[in-house]
């Protein structure tokens, strides 16, 4: 009966076994052998057979392993100098001064309550992952996530199926390859990328990366890649330069005040309520607004789901792509219509 009331125990979340780990990692300067952590740490400890084979044990020891380093944590395994290449013997530790964080950066109550919700607001679907990272990190960090500051958690989610992939190979540094559609063309086209940054931009993923195709780097809509992301095996490339996500996010800034759209909206329509908050400039009398836009075909798919509530007076290119829309649904509806008949 005992063995079987046993077998029923709960199973510890690999969340919290990692945690486990890094907090006993950052509690020694000499490191831990593999037997200490897998007969002391929780998560290990209630499986480990003293004197026995502990093979899984040993495989979930080293994924956890990955799983710390892929979060930027510095573990380290150090070599026993008389027994060199043993990994028996091998102590693994994490160097508290490497992972601190610095002198400078501080937070108040207030701001951990906050990151706390933050990481648990990313929960759902494709971010999961990501948070269950984010809560690891700021538990190792000594911050311990409090109950939501606002009575419940909202949840979020990402649309875009190469959003996790993405990151993930990001974060191992490794070649990625997908099919990617641009505007205009007939089909997609299969891209081998080294992705450097993933950053949301006017409400909208964009991977930033060095294109081996083209021999230089792009920035790619993530709802343009069509099908799986597939990483290369074997690949890997050199961390991209220090602030690259500010980089290209400043560049889609740039991108995004260069273009301005005129607009004439109908009075109290739906388009003159939505497009109306975004508006730079806006003409009540003549029924004008002025928006700036990042890239004109996706602008150009949302203006013409407003119909004949809104029309481009310029640029001229957004004018002919938005014509160019609704002009495919008319040749659609009329060739559904020759069908029905």
């Amino acid at each position: 009966m005992e063995g079987s009331a046993s077998s029923r125990r709960a199973q510890v979340p690999p969340v919290d076994r990692q945690f486990s780990l890094v907090l006993a990692l950052l509690a020694t300067e000499a490191g831990l052998l593999k037997s200490e952590i897998l007969s002391t740490v929780r998560g290990y400890a209630d499986k480990y057979v003293e004197g026995g084979r502990n093979d899984n044990l040993e495989r979930q020891f080293e994924r956890d392993k990955d799983a710390i380093r892929d979060l930027g944590i510095p573990l380290e395994a150090i070599e026993s100098p008389d027994r060199p290449g043993d990994n028996q013997s091998m102590r693994y530790r994490i160097p508290k001064g490497r992972y601190d964080l610095p002198d400078e950066v501080r937070f108040t109550p207030d701001e951990l309550a906050l990151l706390g919700l933050a990481a648990e607001v990313w929960r759902e679907n494709s971010l999961s992952e990501d948070s269950q990272r984010a809560l690891t990190k700021l538990r190792g960090l000594g911050i311990e996530p409090r109950e939501p500051v606002i009575g419940y958690a909202p949840r979020l989610r990402v649309r875009d199926a190469a959003f996790e992939p993405l990151r993930r190979a990001l974060d191992r540094r490794q070649t990625v390859r997908f099919r990617y559609l641009r505007p205009g063309s007939a089909a997609p086209r299969l891209r081998e990328v080294d992705p450097y940054a993933v950053v949301l931009h006017d409400g909208r993923w964009h991977l930033h990366g060095y294109d081996h195709g083209v021999d230089d780097v792009r920035t790619f809509l993530l709802s343009r890649i069509t099908g799986p992301v597939e990483v290369i095996a074997g690949s890997s490339f050199a961390e991209p330069e220090a602030g690259v996500q500010d980089r290209i996010l400043a560049e889609l800034d740039a991108l995004r005040l260069s273009n301005a759209a005129d607009l004439s909206v109908s009075a109290g329509s739906d388009a003159e309520v939505r497009l109306g908050r975004r508006a730079v400039l806006r003409d009540e009398d003549a029924g004008v607004i002025r928006l700036h836009y990042t890239d004109e075909a996706v602008f150009a798919d949302e203006l013409a789901s407003y119909g004949p509530e809104v029309r481009v007076l310029s640029p001229e290119s957004l004018t002919h792509a938005v014509r160019e829309r609704l002009e495919a649904v008319v040749a659609a509806h009329r060739a559904a219509a020759g069908e029905e008949r």
